[in-house]
């Protein structure tokens, strides 16, 4: 199965997002990873570089499982593990895209966009997204939390 149209060109951008947030990180040492580095902030998720990592994983694979339950498969979302190597959050990163790009493959026929907001997806903010929608959300989270990984490091 070949993939076609807009979910081609979501997971193309979803790769290139997730390639540059890879590319942000790549040098970081466990120091620069682990510290803390908003002091201000009072989201646990963005502390640090490495609470971001965890959180940008976490809402990832969490994407694809919002779409999962909603077809009828009944799956869990992940517990977010902090990780003290950039090499192992690339990993997961990169997971995180393949995890996404099979269940595409695997339901070549799902509906990506829906009108009717009784057939749309809550999520646990309160938003309702078709999937189509949701993937878009996916792509920009990724390219938000990069954006936020350098500013933090800029002034760190």
């Amino acid at each position: 199965m070949i993939l076609q149209g807009s979910v081609k060109a979501l997971l193309q951008l979803y790769k290139t997002a997730i390639d540059e947030l890879i590319e942000t990180i790549k040098d970081l040492n466990k120091e620069q990873l682990t510290k803390i580095i908003d002091t201000n902030t009072k989201d646990p998720d963005g502390k640090s570089v490495q609470a971001i990592l965890g959180h940008v994983v976490c809402s990832g694979f969490g994407y694809i499982i919002y779409m999962e339950n909603h077809i009828g498969l009944n799956k869990s979302r992940l517990e977010k593990i902090p990780l003290d190597d950039v090499n192992a959050y690339t990993i997961q990163l990169l997971a995180m895209h393949e995890y996404s790009e099979q269940f595409f493959l695997q339901h070549p026929t799902l509906l990506i966009e829906e009108i009717d907001n009784t057939k749309k997806i809550n999520v646990s903010w309160g938003q309702q997204y078709d999937v189509e929608q949701l993937m878009e959300h996916a792509v920009m989270h990724v390219m938000r939390h990069r954006l936020q990984i350098i500013r933090l490091l800029a002034v760190n």
